[in-house]
């Protein structure tokens, strides 16, 4: 199922089991196992073929990327800080010199504000896998409920 012509644009969004293994980083008999297993939710189509949704990538995009630091090499570059976050491009706007990139992870939505020839440089397009590193010299705690 497509939706505005882009795979995986929408949280709603259901997916192919190779488009869903291409996202997570997987073989497709890699991802049949998850679904009889029931470690990855699907959904039957009335033909009895299965589909993924996004939102089920989203919450398995942290634990499959980066596991092994082979799979880590081909995420990202080798940097020394530990605080990257993958997850999936939701939306790329280009104005001037500046770009807007969200990234959803686990259901959490980050902002990054980078150049506009960077993100022409990685290509960056929304559904695509991307990682998040977050540097910082204080972190805040804000509580929040009773």
């Amino acid at each position: 199922m497509k939706r505005n012509g882009k795979s995986g644009a929408k949280t709603g969004e259901l997916l192919k089991l190779r488009d869903a293994a291409l996202q997570l980083g997987i073989s497709f008999p890699t991802i049949k196992q998850w679904i009889y297993k029931n470690k990855i939710r699907s959904i039957p189509t009335a033909g009895g073929h299965h589909r993924i949704p996004q939102s089920e990538l989203d919450r398995l995009l942290f634990r499959t990327r980066g596991r092994s630091e082979k799979e880590r090499d081909q995420v990202v570059r080798r940097v020394s800080g530990r605080n990257q976050l993958v997850g999936r491009i939701d939306a790329v706007r280009i104005s001037g010199l500046m770009a807007e990139i969200k990234i959803s992870i686990g259901g959490q939505q980050i902002t990054s504000i980078i150049t506009a020839s960077s993100a022409r440089e990685m290509r960056l397009k929304p559904g695509q896998t991307a990682a998040a590193l977050i540097k910082a010299t204080e972190v805040m705690i804000l509580r929040v409920g009773s």
